[in-house]
C-alpha cells in the first residue's frame, strides 16, 4: 500500500490547480470581452451592512472618458432573473437594470453600498460605449488596467473588511484552531511519541493516523497564515492557500488508507489476514484491486473538485459534479463499512469486542458521512452561510473521529483488555479457528 500512496501524493502534486485570486482585484478593462458578453464579468463580492465599499483605481484617465467606461452592480437575484427571463432583454436594457452604476472619470472611484438588510452578492461588470454596439470595429481599443478593491465594514462600522459576509469568522476560526492543536501537541506529544517508539498492536495505526492529524494540523495552519495576510491585502498568500488544500487532500488519502487496511479483512472481503503482516492490505487481487480504485478515485475528485471550485476559500462545498460524486464515494464507504460491523456485532457475545466495534463504527462512520450530512443541513442556511458551514463543520466532525479513534487504541482499559483475549497482533482480524465470525 506504500506505494498506492506514493501514487496518489505524486497525482496530487502534479494536477493541482492555481491560487485562487482574492477580494484585490487586477486587471484590465476590455472592450472586446465586453462587447462579446454584454459586459465584461469582474467578479462578485457578499456585501453586508450600511458601509460597504467598492473601490475603482485607474490610470489612464483620458482613455476611461473617451470610452465612456461605467461598472454596473447587480444584486445576484436580479442578475439571476434578467438571465433566466424570457424576455430576451437587449444590451442597453438589462444594463439599465443594474442596481447601481459607477462612471469611471477620476483616478479613484469609491461607491458605497449602503442600506443592505441582509448579506447578500452583487455581481460586477464593466461596460463602456462600444459594448452595446453592432460594430465590431472598436473591439481593438486599448484595455485599461485597473485595481479594484472590495471592502465590508468591521466591527467599528468603517470599511476595511477584506473579507465577504461568507468568509467572515474563518480567519478566527482558524486561529483557534490553530492554538489548540498548539496546546494539544504541548501536553500529549511526549506520550504519543513514547506510545509509538515502544511498538506493539497498535504502531503502524498509530503511525498513520499521527500522519494524517499532522497534515490536518498543517493545513489549518498555511489557512491560517493566508487568511491572515488576506485580512491585510484582500490577495492573502495563494501559495499557502493551495498549500492547505494539498495538506487535506493528503490527510483525506491517509485516513483511508488508515480505515480500508484496518476494514479490508472484514467488511469488504470478509478474509483473514495474516498475523505476521499487521496493518497491511490483505494479497488477493480483489482486495488489492478495490482498495487501489478507492484510494485513486477520491484523489481524482478531490482535485477534481478544486479545479472547477471557483469561489475562494471555500472548503469542499460540493457545488459541483465532482462534489457530488465525492459525497456517493463516502456514503457506498459508510454503507459497506455499517453493514460489515452490524453483521459483527450482530455474533458478537463478547460485551468489550462489542464495545470495541462500536466505537471503531463511530469514528469511521462520522468520518465518512460528515460532509454528505452537512451538505444536507447546509441546505437549511442562508447562500452565504453555506460554505462556512461546509467549513467548520467539516474540520470539526474529522478532529472528533480522530479523537474517538486515538481513545480506542490508546486505551488501556478497552483495547489492551480486548486485544489479550487473542494471541493475534490486530484486533480487526478473522480468527482461524472460528470462521463464522471475527475474532481479535
Amino acid at each position: 500500500m506504500g506505494g498506492l500512496r506514493l501514487l496518489a501524493v505524486a497525482l496530487t502534486c502534479c494536477w493541482w490547480p492555481p491560487g485562487v485570486q482574492g477580494k484585490t482585484l487586477r486587471g484590465s478593462f476590455s472592450s472586446a470581452a465586453a462587447r462579446d458578453a454584454q459586459g465584461q464579468s469582474i467578479g462578485h463580492f457578499e456585501f453586508h451592512g450600511d458601509r460597504a465599499l467598492l473601490c475603482v483605481r485607474i490610470n489612464n484617465i483620458a482613455g476611461a472618458v473617451g470610452k465612456e467606461a461605467k461598472l454596473y452592480l447587480f444584486q445576484a437575484q436580479e442578475w439571476l432573473k434578467l438571465q433566466e427571463d424570457g424576455h430576451g432583454y437587449g444590451c442597453r436594457e438589462k444594463l439599465s437594470k443594474a442596481q447601481l452604476t459607477m462612471t469611471m472619470n477620476q483616478t479613484e472611484h469609491n461607491l458605497t453600498v449602503s442600506q443592505v438588510p441582509h448579506p447578500q452578492t452583487w455581481h460586477v461588470f464593466y461596460a463602456d460605449k462600444y459594448t452595446c454596439q453592432d460594430d465590431s470595429g472598436h473591439s481593438q481599443a486599448e484595455d485599461l488596467p485597473f485595481e479594484m478593491i472590495l471592502l465590508n465594514p468591521d466591527a467599528e462600522g468603517n470599511p476595511f473588511d477584506h473579507f465577504s459576509a461568507g468568509e467572515s469568522g474563518l480567519h478566527e476560526f482558524f486561529f483557534l484552531l490553530v492554538l489548540v492543536y498548539f496546546v494539544i501537541a504541548c501536553i500529549y506529544a511526549q506520550s504519543l511519541w513514547q506510545a509509538i517508539q515502544k511498538g506493539g498492536p497498535m504502531h503502524m495505526i498509530l503511525k498513520v493516523l499521527t500522519t494524517a492529524l499532522l497534515l490536518q494540523a498543517a493545513s489549518a495552519l498555511a489557512n491560517y497564515i493566508h487568511f491572515s495576510s488576506y485580512s491585510r491585502d484582500g490577495i492573502g498568500r495563494p501559495f499557502m492557500g493551495s498549500l492547505a488544500e494539498f495538506f487535506d487532500i493528503a490527510s483525506q488519502i491517509q485516513m483511508l488508507y488508515l480505515l480500508l487496511s484496518l476494514c479490508m479483512g472484514w467488511t469488504i472481503v470478509r478474509m483473514k489476514k495474516a498475523q505476521s503482516r499487521p496493518l497491511q492490505w490483505d494479497s488477493t487481487p480483489a482486495s488489492t484491486g478495490i482498495a487501489v480504485v478507492i484510494v485513486v478515485t477520491q484523489s481524482i475528485l478531490l482535485l477534481w473538485e478544486q479545479f472547477e471550485d471557483t469561489s475562494p476559500h471555500s472548503y469542499h462545498s460540493h457545488h459541483n459534479l465532482a462534489g457530488i460524486l465525492l459525497i456517493v464515494l463516502r456514503i457506498c464507504l459508510a454503507l459497506s463499512l455499517g453493514c460489515g460491523l452490524y453483521q459483527i456485532i450482530a455474533v458478537e457475545r463478547s460485551t468489550l469486542k462489542r464495545e470495541f466495534y462500536i466505537t471503531f463504527a463511530k469514528g469511521c462512520i462520522l468520518w465518512f458521512l460528515c460532509h454528505p450530512g452537512l451538505a444536507c443541513i447546509s441546505v437549511i442556511f442562508s447562500d452565504y452561510q453555506r460554505d462556512k458551514v461546509m467549513t467548520v463543520g467539516g474540520i470539526l466532525c474529522q478532529a472528533v473521529s480522530m479523537v474517538l479513534l486515538y481513545r480506542l487504541f490508546l486505551s488501556h482499559s478497552l483495547y489492551w483488555e480486548v486485544s489479550s483475549l487473542s494471541s493475534v497482533t490486530l484486533p480487526l482480524t478473522i480468527s482461524s479457528g472460528h470462521k463464522s465470525r471475527p475474532h481479535f
